[in-house]
């Protein structure tokens, strides 16, 4: 009886990796935590559901290296893997990524074309985003009631008085001056690339400089703002939400200037299941799969149609996430994206300048 079950339990063995094997896998690959967690729930789980492909999930710490080490070694084992948009841009140049045509994408709902549905600049040669994230600044309402409002307020001591948390880094920091100075978000790097705008954003800073503290974790904007160390603070969006959705915090978001940036997919170059991570990159970016993943985690999606389809936090019901998107059409009216290749081209020569200007 008992070599009767084993027998028995070794052909359903059988059969399931048939069926697994028919189906396919695929490996993706992503940054872990929160935001891996995000994408299992919204992405991964109802595509194996829908299709039986199976999916190791794997994490990195971003960077092209290891799938350049791949691709060079001609032996690549990641199908589809989560970066920045420099890394997109880059690897696409570098070789290191399959082109994707953009004809395998997902209407909307509407029927609005794919290519017109995904917010600009979202979709490159090689890469297609699923989220947005920004660099905001944020204070704490129950000591500003009638807080700020704009990126002015934020260099307005006088209004304002107080310390103000800044990242150390020239970036983010020389757009948010511009802003604050009055150069509407549209033509902040047209300004930032004459030395004239340099000159401009420094004096702008100039007047706060002796007011800032200054942080480089992520993890210490909310830790500045609860600790009263700062009056207001740039901050990554997702840490300022998560301060106030899981810890209570009373903190609030001033969007007004915010500088977004991209995660995309990709497929390295001669991926072993190419086919399969199109499948998988067509399901996923889909409007329904970007509004899904936005319950649970405040990144906002790279499709407009996903926008009024984001619902509540995944483990509080009664808190609407909608307007917690940096893509909110609230959120996004002063909006500027990161231009990656003006930083690519200027990082070094400002980041020198920055050092200098903090020295003195």
């Amino acid at each position: 009886m008992k070599l009767k079950n084993v027998l028995i339990g070794a052909v359903s063995a059988i059969a399931l990796a048939g069926a697994a094997q028919a189906a396919g896998q695929i490996t993706v690959v992503s940054w872990g935590g929160a935001y891996s967690k995000s994408q299992v729930e919204a992405y991964h789980k109802p595509f194996i559901a829908k299709t039986g492909v199976q999916i190791i999930s794997e994490d990195y710490n971003g960077g092209l290296a290891e799938v350049k080490a791949q691709v060079e070694a001609g032996n690549v084992t990641w199908d589809i893997v989560d970066v920045e948009l420099s890394d997109a841009v880059r690897g696409c140049d570098e070789g290191l990524l399959e082109p994707i045509d953009k004809s395998i994408l997902t209407a909307a709902p509407d029927g609005t074309p794919a290519e017109d549905d995904f917010i600009e600049g979202t979709l490159t040669e090689c890469a297609v985003a699923t989220i947005v994230w920004s660099t905001i600044y944020a204070y704490d309402k129950s000591k500003l009631p009638s807080g700020p409002t704009t990126m002015a307020d934020f260099f307005d001591l006088a209004k304002f008085p107080g310390k103000r948390g800044l990242r150390k880094t020239p970036k983010a920091n020389l757009e948010f001056a511009l802003i604050a100075d009055g150069v509407p978000a549209s033509e902040v790097y047209d300004v930032l690339s004459t030395d004239e705008g340099v000159d401009r954003a420094f004096a702008k800073l100039d007047q706060i400089k002796s007011e800032v503290v200054w942080w480089e974790a992520g993890a210490q904007p909310p830790q500045l703002l609860a600790d009263g160390e700062v009056v207001m603070t740039t901050a990554y969006n997702g840490r300022v939400f998560n301060a106030v959705a899981a810890e209570n915090k009373p903190f609030e978001i001033v969007w007004d200037g915010q500088v977004w940036d991209l995660d995309l997919w990709v497929i390295p170059k001669g991926a072993p299941n190419k086919d399969l991570a199109l499948d998988f990159l067509a399901f996923s970016t889909e409007t329904e799969q970007l509004a899904a993943q936005a319950s649970w985690i405040s990144y906002g999606p790279a499709r407009k149609s996903s926008a009024p389809l984001v619902g509540s936090y995944a483990t509080k019901p009664d808190l609407d996430m909608g307007p917690q998107m940096p893509t909110a059409p609230e959120n996004f009216k002063n909006a500027l994206q990161n231009d990656f290749e003006f930083w690519a081209d200027n990082q070094d020569e400002l980041n020198e300048r920055f050092n200098a200007w903090l020295a003195q």
